[in-house]
């Protein structure tokens, strides 16, 4: 049962030896588990729904991201290494892993139990085994309190056996809802895991992986709690804020019913939540028109404060603002680097190099590096990696395309986590008092007058195609180094500190091989000085050759296309193994941008 303390859970002992249990009445004791009070800087205090503990965790160990959770799922068990020592191996199964799978786990039981009896239970009951494991002491403090947030009594029976834990749930005066044992088998001691039981008998494959996916949305929501930390209403921190989201009928939906629900905010509105694999009102993509003026338009109409755009798999996202202005591409990229700035200044920001100018000064002038780098966001994260083991502090790696990842997050490209450091930073604004939605933090960010994306066939043998794209971009650098182009000269890193030249990957400690050849050409002239970019890149799925552009003066990038065709496609002879018809057709359009 639980405590009424801020400080400790109370929770039933056995104090028979450990074993199978007793057919005769088991004594038992309530035991108080303390957590002192430890105000070191480098530590979060974190309270815990149900049992009202207070615990601290290191905040790089609260932030276990999502996917290495589901990791953790070993067929019907849960498995991991839960100390150092182990060669090649790192620490996954920590305290707060635990504590996200086992509170999911005592959700899940509380709920099978509602449906098989068919109206609301209390006192769920669960016990808890453990093998002598040296780990198994601070896991079961986990373990503890994970119950109790799901709202579940805890029954320590100790040293135990894995029979012993399954008949405590069958046998009187036992009889417990559930029961846990916490053992790795015969593996190593630096392993442990968990062995889930109910009355049927152990858990199977299916439902640990459900109740281990359970757990990463947990995960989501105490960052949330923990991060924000509401002086009023803890547990429920997006009380009184409408969040719309659009889950194109991809997997997003959970974060609707999982996350925000659970945390008090209101999804009236949510669009296409649903997993439906034709996807019949729109491609599920933040880049997607579609998506995003439909998301605009619910929040719109429903005075929402913010819309969330989620891809298919929930590895990107996009938002828009309590305004109605969507926030994708350069905008969200902003907007994140505004936040992480925050909590880490000057600290170095990867892009793809297909960024805006106006995103460089953005950054700059909050004293944030910009490392532009080559397109491809398996790309922008390996370089962001690669600087950080050369010790150059990089918290944000991020492409237009939405993908993005963090260092606090494990560098994974992940959708969902993105959206919930902007969730985080939005309440923290109404909290110190302001109005103005998460788009006023990028007011300052100045949009290009002209963005263009034209393609050139390679006209060759697929075979040959390859080889064919890599000789025209070679040619450009080659033409760009030697000064045919007037005014056009080979970019690095724009305003980026860190080495000259990563950007057309000249750079020895490249984080990965070249996968595709690309470079980035910066544009002036004597009236309007640098204005624009030309970015030619090799595709990597298809045979043709990409050409981005921007400007800050219209009209421009039409200028840049007639250059780039007479005195690049043409001087060099390369139009005769491209097909230049998209860069022909608009430069003689009439149309400007």
């Amino acid at each position: 049962m639980a405590s009424t303390s801020t400080s400790s859970i109370s929770l039933q002992t056995n104090a028979q030896k450990p074993g199978f249990p007793s057919t005769s009445a088991a004594k038992t004791s309530h035991t108080n588990l303390s957590f002192p009070y430890n105000p070191l800087p480098f530590t979060k205090f974190v309270r815990v729904k149900s049992s009202s503990t207070a615990k601290y965790y290191n905040e790089a160990v609260v932030d276990e991201e999502m996917d290495r959770i589901r990791r953790l799922q070993n067929g019907s068990d849960v498995r991991g290494v839960a100390l150092v020592g182990e060669k090649g191996r790192t620490v996954d199964l920590t305290p707060p892993a635990v504590e996200a799978i086992t509170e999911s786990f005592g959700e899940w039981v509380i709920n099978g139990l509602e449906k098989e009896r068919g109206h609301p239970v209390e006192n769920v009951k669960v016990s808890l085994g453990r093998d002598p494991r040296i780990s198994g002491t601070s896991l079961s403090v986990a373990v503890f309190s994970g119950l109790a947030r799901a709202g579940c009594l805890v029954f320590d029976m100790g040293l135990a056996t894995t029979p012993a834990c399954f008949m405590s749930t069958i046998l009187p005066p036992f009889a417990y809802d559930a029961s846990i044992m916490m053992t790795a088998s015969h593996l190593p001691y630096t392993r442990n895991g968990l062995k889930f039981f109910t009355k049927r008998g152990g858990l199977t494959s299916p439902e640990v992986e459900e109740i281990c996916d359970k757990a990463a949305t947990n995960t989501l929501r105490n960052i949330i709690k923990e991060r924000v930390n509401h002086p009023l209403h803890y547990d429920t921190p997006l009380q009184g804020f409408q969040i719309v989201v659009n889950a194109g009928n991809g997997s997003g939906g959970f974060f609707t019913w999982d996350v925000l629900d659970k945390l008090g905010a209101d999804t009236f509105g949510s669009l296409h939540l649903k997993p439906d694999g034709m996807f019949p009102n729109h491609i599920p993509n933040p880049e997607d028109k579609v998506a995003m003026a439909l998301t605009r338009s619910a929040v719109l109409k429903n005075s929402a404060d913010l819309g969330i755009v989620f891809d298919t798999d929930v590895d990107r996202s996009g938002v828009v603002d309590n305004k109605g202005n969507p926030i994708n591409g350069d905008k969200l990229i902003g907007l994140i680097s505004a936040i992480v700035l925050k909590e880490h200044p000057g600290t170095t920001i990867v892009t793809d190099a297909r960024t805006s100018m106006a995103l460089t000064r953005f950054i700059s002038n909050r004293g944030g590096h910009h490392c532009l780098y080559r397109v491809g966001y398996r790309n922008v994260i390996d370089k962001g990696v690669q600087l950080n083991k050369d010790g150059i502090e990089t918290h944000l790696m991020m492409e237009t395309s939405g993908h993005g990842a963090l260092k606090e997050n494990y560098f994974l490209d992940d959708g969902a986590y993105m959206v919930v450091k902007i969730i985080i930073e939005m309440v923290r604004m109404k909290l110190e008092g302001s109005d103005e939605g998460i788009g006023s933090i990028i007011e300052d960010l100045e949009e290009p007058e002209e963005s263009v994306e034209l393609r050139m066939h390679v006209v060759s043998e697929p075979r040959y195609a390859k080889e064919k794209a890599i000789e025209v971009i070679e040619t450009f650098r080659q033409y760009i180094e030697e000064g045919r182009i007037e005014g056009w000269e080979l970019d690095t890193c724009g305003d980026c500190w860190v080495s000259e030249g990563c950007l057309v990957d000249s750079n020895e400690t490249s984080a990965a091989a070249v996968d595709a050849h690309m470079y980035r050409a910066k544009v002036s002239d004597e009236e309007h000085g640098q204005h624009g970019w030309v970015h030619i890149r090799q595709s990597i799925h298809n045979p043709n050759v990409a050409v981005n552009m921007q400007s800050s003066v219209p009209g421009c990038c039409q200028t840049m296309t007639r250059v780039l065709l007479d005195k690049f496609l043409k001087s060099s002879g390369v139009d005769r193994i491209l097909d230049i018809s998209e860069i022909d057709k608009y430069a003689k359009s009439d149309r400007i941008g």
